[in-house]
């Protein structure tokens, strides 16, 4: 019995991330294949070779982005992205979603992007319970005014990821002393958050803290 237990485990821990990977990737390239339907019936590849063949929208996708990032390169590209974010910031709640997810795309997708700065310890929801999040900035305009206004203390903006899931999770601002600087990167700490605490990015030693600097 504890050799079928054992065999029925280490199967799963065979197939389980095998099925996963396949099920997420055949769902982004059903997903791009859909751009597909910008083309003209004629020009579709299921119409040409008379059979449906899976990724074809993936080449297109890649391809358009290509063309988009060359023509958004150039002096005449910037100007005509700068004309088309001023026309969309005119319209009435266009301009606060464009807005809000330009923003968010320009910090985590650009050269100078750093949205997820630094891997940091800290303590939540409660005291004694610990958990690590990303430090994504300082607070800024009036609640700014407000959190320094009170004691003096410095504050940073920190994201507290979810697992197995981090894209959800709480945005909170705490004391800069209150977060303790993890030695380990950022992509090693979301493996880390993922994986719910199995991979240990480097071993033991990859938890090695310091205060967090300026």
């Amino acid at each position: 019995m504890k050799s079928i237990r054992k065999w029925l485990l280490a199967g799963l821990l065979v197939i389980v991330p095998i099925a996963i990977t396949i099920w997420v990737m055949e769902w982004i390239i059903s997903s791009l294949d859909k751009t597909l339907l910008i083309l003209p019936q004629a020009w579709r590849p299921d119409s040409v070779l008379g059979v449906h063949i899976p990724g074809f929208g993936v080449i297109l996708a890649f391809a358009i982005l290509l063309l988009v990032g060359a023509v958004a390169s150039n002096f005449f590209g910037k100007k005509l992205v700068s004309w088309w974010d001023a026309l969309l910031n005119r319209i009435p709640v266009v301009r606060s979603i464009y807005s809000s997810v330009k923003q968010v795309s320009d910090t985590l997708f650009s050269d100078s992007g750093n949205a997820f700065r630094k891997a940091v310890l800290i303590q939540w929801p409660r005291p004694d319970v610990w958990t690590i999040a990303f430090v994504t900035g300082t607070p800024g305009g009036d609640v700014a005014q407000h959190l320094q206004g009170k004691n003096g203390d410095e504050y940073v903006s920190i994201y507290v990821p979810t697992t197995p899931n981090p894209t959800g999770g709480y945005f909170v601002m705490l004391k800069k002393t209150d977060c303790i600087e993890l030695s380990m990167s950022v992509d090693d700490a979301l493996k880390y958050i993922v994986s719910m605490g199995v991979v240990v990015p480097g071993g033991p030693t990859a938890l090695h803290a310091t205060k967090i600097s300026t």
